[in-house]
């Protein structure tokens, strides 16, 4: 135990934090290898699902040695792979969903918030308990407000206390609240939906998301006229049109 755990079943890659005796908390070395399994897609995986081993957990953040093994002159090197991490999820050319098995904190919720949709079950816990080690919530933290609105997000990050889904708005973190005993069939209806159109249009929309992230309303549209001209010459939009039936 110790690396995340890539495996390939069909279509979908799962990728599995894999430390369940430490909540599934995160080295270094775990975010390089899930930036890696995220960014080496071939053509033939259409979704990625990224969980926790265990029901404890899907992740407890960064293990705390992280912190206390460096030296006060190592913290730009340290974020600067986690949020490495973060974008390169969030940029996968696939559909990414998180599957929350259980509590959820830190850089491990940084990373479900980069994933395109996430999958619960009630009792799961979120939280961004930085503030409390005297650090800041950065990089995906930058996407809460956008989920929560900006006095729901600026209570969980200064606060550093854990939340349940409840009390944070369920339908505004997450697409499908299920019992725990239904994760499983619930990840893999929306795998099944989030992957049926091309693989060019998926890999195009969400390049677009990111332009919208990133850039105001005039420069957005601007891309996606280009973008949109660039994916209807596509073979495959072609087969796609012509496929169609309502």
């Amino acid at each position: 135990m110790g690396l995340p755990l890539v495996r390939d079943d069909g279509t979908v890659r799962r990728i599995t934090l894999d430390r369940p005796e430490q909540a599934n908390a995160l080295r270094l070395e775990d975010l390089d290898a899930v930036a890696e399994a995220v960014t080496g897609i071939g053509p033939d995986i259409r979704a990625v699902v990224l969980t926790g081993s265990g029901d404890r957990a899907f992740g407890a953040g960064m293990h705390l040695d992280t912190f206390r093994d460096a030296a006060p002159g190592d913290g730009y090197a340290i974020i600067s792979r986690v949020a490495a991490c973060l974008d390169a999820v969030r940029r996968c050319p696939v559909a990414t969903v998180a599957r929350l098995n259980g509590v959820c904190v830190g850089a491990a919720f940084e990373m479900v918030l980069a994933c395109d949709a996430r999958v619960a079950h009630p009792g799961v816990r979120v939280g961004l308990p930085e503030v409390k080690v005297g650090i800041p919530s950065v990089a995906d933290a930058a996407l809460l407000p956008a989920f929560l609105g900006p006095s729901k997000a600026h209570e969980l990050i200064l606060t550093g206390d854990l939340y349940t889904l409840d009390e944070l708005g369920a339908d505004r973190l997450v697409n499908r609240l299920v019992p725990a005993g239904e994760l499983d069939d619930a990840v893999a209806d929306l795998c099944a939906r989030l992957s049926a159109p091309t693989a060019e249009v998926i890999a195009a929309q969400k390049g677009l998301f990111e332009t919208w992230r990133n850039t105001g309303i005039a420069g957005s549209v601007t891309t996606s006229l280009d973008v949109f001209a660039e994916v209807f010459a596509l073979p495959a939009t072609r087969a796609a049109i012509e496929g169609y039936r309502r």
